[in-house]
């Protein structure tokens, strides 16, 4: 439907990019610099989605180009943005024993030779393994640590409890009703376990850890899904614990993970529970004493089974926010949380269906300052990575294979080779090993989030510029459906925000717009291509802004206008605006007067049942004199109108 030309590689060679209405989808091919392209590659722009128009800027300030298109379909303008997608390779999985069943992995340096190491728990075989990193991306062979029998371990966590500079680990026991403490040397290698009773039939499954009653000493609570409860112990210095206060989740809550933050910013560790069995989170604010009360419920929805829970400023504004895996939706789920720490707006990302997501971690894996998430999808084999865009928003989801029948379960990041970059490491519950995915760098397009130009509203044209003199490129759109032109400006982080509406008129149907400096003052005035009431429309710029009441001239009855560009053709230093006339079979030049009024338009025909659909213009014979060609739908070829003085 539309194509836009520009460097999209950075190798000097014009690149071709398409709007593909019949397909759905954006295709770029990238210029040989002999005349020749690559094949195309396509990105989908989603089911009935009817791209239009295409053009093409820097969006989010990054030096590189990306793509706006003109989503008639479904109503909306959608940027495809260049990005350091953090793409993972896969690499040969780490063996962590025959029936092992790998639960939960965490990542630290265990034996303080600044090289990442891991410890997996392996439920199956009841044990911890430690991996030491060799600093290039492989590792050791597995040392385990044994737990008790019947232990069934469900999660892993890596603190120093004890203060003593050394790192510890630490494993919720869910059928012993215990926490194992494993003590560490410094070295990579620990004390035999001490475990920490919490209580008949509590079932604990996951652990957190803070300073709860600001003595200085590390406490810990543990989400207890038996009995449905947390559990909070207070630290001692050694690495033990003294009393435990027991709180409800409510009846049936089964809660399936634990976190900690102070969310209300009264300076008081807060702790957040997942509960799987009634799909909310319940929150339990922290006193000054170390007890909690004022509790606040927060639903995730029917049917979400909430199972594992962090807390992080996402958006950047200054207020914690909480994220959710739901294994029942196949989704992520962000609360963002308010000053108060009382409120939240709710958001949901998809995780792809029947991903049944299980344990993410959060972190900027590309180096773009936006916070990410990083998915093991325990329903579709697979990692899955959300890249975060701008204010807590996230792009489609990548994927990386972790085989047949993996089922995976936790992941954890770390730079295991040393070259900046985060890798990961997955707990394959379903193939017993460790997955271990060595980031890269690797630029692609990928689809931000799309803005509505409203219902109905059918846009068909695209243009980019800076509108508003802010240093952000603006997105100028002609909504074919509503009769309007729609400004939408950018904030420079390559999404948009707030627009400006500008009526073309009922029944005008505008087709095209174009830009240019109309009055000589130096601003951006408007034309528009009303192809429903066979008219150009001009808009000028006031000096606050804002565009003037529409001008119109005639382009002859029945003409059906559907293209428009800008130029000065006769070189007396005021633009001039050409437009093909579908039902006319030609093409109208308007000169300009450098007022912003234009002369009666000169017409040449482009031949009986041409039907000009598109323009460009260019020095096409290089005399050095502007060429206008036009695209003749009704021939299936071009006519070019040569310039002869």
């Amino acid at each position: 439907t539309s194509l836009a030309l520009g460097y999209l590689n950075n190798d000097t060679y014009i690149d071709i990019t398409v709007a593909n209405s019949g397909t759905e989808n954006v295709a770029i091919l990238y210029g040989h610099g002999n005349g020749s392209f690559t094949q195309p590659s396509m990105y989908s722009t989603g089911p009935d989605s009817i791209p239009q128009s295409v053009s093409i800027g820097d969006f989010n300030n990054d030096k590189e180009q990306d793509i706006v298109i003109a989503i008639s379909g479904t109503n909306t303008v959608l940027t495809l943005l260049k990005y350091d997608t953090g793409a993972f390779q896969r690499q040969r999985p780490l063996k962590t024993g025959m029936n092992s069943i790998p639960r939960s992995v965490a990542i630290a340096d265990f034996n303080k030779d600044d090289r990442l190491d891991f410890v997996i728990l392996n439920s199956g075989n009841e044990n911890i393994g430690i991996f030491l990193g060799l600093g290039d991306g492989t590792f050791s062979n597995q040392t385990t640590y044994p737990l008790e029998d019947g232990s069934n371990p469900w999660s892993v966590v890596v603190y120093d409890i004890d203060k003593d500079g050394c790192l510890d680990i630490l494993v919720a026991n869910s059928w012993t009703d215990d926490i194992a403490i494993f003590l560490g040397y410094g070295n990579g290698t620990f004390m035999e376990q001490i475990t920490y009773y919490i209580g008949d039939d509590t079932g604990p499954e996951g652990i957190a850890i803070a300073d709860f009653d600001n003595d200085g000493r590390w406490d810990i609570v543990s989400n207890l899904q038996f009995s449905n409860q947390i559990v909070v112990a207070y630290g001692y210095e050694n690495g033990t614990f003294s009393n435990k206060v027991f709180y409800s989740t409510g009846t049936y809550s089964y809660p399936g993970a634990v976190a900690v933050g102070d969310l209300n910013r009264d300076n008081y560790v807060d702790i957040v529970v997942a509960n799987y069995g009634t799909d909310d989170i319940r929150i339990l604010y922290g006193q000054s004493n170390g007890n909690f009360s004022n509790t606040n419920s927060l639903s995730c929805g029917y049917n979400a089974n909430p199972e594992l829970i962090l807390i992080f400023d996402l958006n950047q504004d200054e207020n914690l926010d909480i994220v959710v895996t739901n294994s029942g939706t196949d989704s992520i789920g962000v609360f963002f949380g308010r000053s108060d720490g009382m409120t939240f707006e709710q958001k949901f990302f998809s995780t792809g269906v029947g991903s049944a997501p299980k344990g993410f971690v959060i972190n900027d894996i590309n180096n773009d300052k936006q916070l990410d998430l990083i998915i093991a999808n325990y329903g579709t084999n697979n990692m899955g990575v959300l890249l975060g865009c701008v204010n807590g928003s996230f792009f489609s989801p990548l994927t990386y294979s972790t085989g047949d029948y993996s089922q995976p379960w936790q992941v954890a990041l770390g730079d295991f080779n040393n070259d900046s970059r985060l890798d990961a490491v997955v707990a394959s519950f379903g193939t017993n090993v460790a997955d271990v995915f060595l980031g890269f760098v690797n630029h692609d397009y990928l689809s931000a989030p799309p803005f509505s130009t409203g219902i109905s509203s059918q846009p068909t044209s695209t243009l980019v510029v800076d509108l508003n003199n802010d240093t952000q490129l603006d997105v100028i759109v002609a909504n074919n459906g509503t009769n309007n032109i729609m400004i939408i400006f950018g904030t420079g982080y390559g999404t948009f925000m707030n627009s400006s509406i500008y009526s073309t008129g009922n029944g005008s149907h505008p087709c095209s717009v174009a830009i240019g400096h109309f009055n000589d003052d130096n601003r951006w005035d408007l034309v528009v291509a009303n192809s429903g009431t066979d008219t150009i429309g001009i808009f000028l710029t006031d000096e606050t802004g804002s565009f003037s009441k529409q001008i119109t001239y005639s382009t002859g009855l029945r003409s059906r206008p559907y293209s428009v560009t800008v130029l000065d053709f006769n070189h007396d230093t005021h633009l001039d605006i050409a437009v093909a006339t579908y039902g006319a079979n030609s093409i109208g030049v308007f000169y300009g007067n450098g007022n912003g009024t234009f002369t009666e338009q000169q017409i040449f025909p482009t031949g009986f049942n041409s039907h000009p659909y598109a323009l460009a213009i260019g020095d096409i014979n290089q005399d050095n004199l502007t060429d206008i060609v036009a695209t003749n739908n009704g021939f299936g070829n071009l006519d070019v109108l040569m310039k002869t003085c």
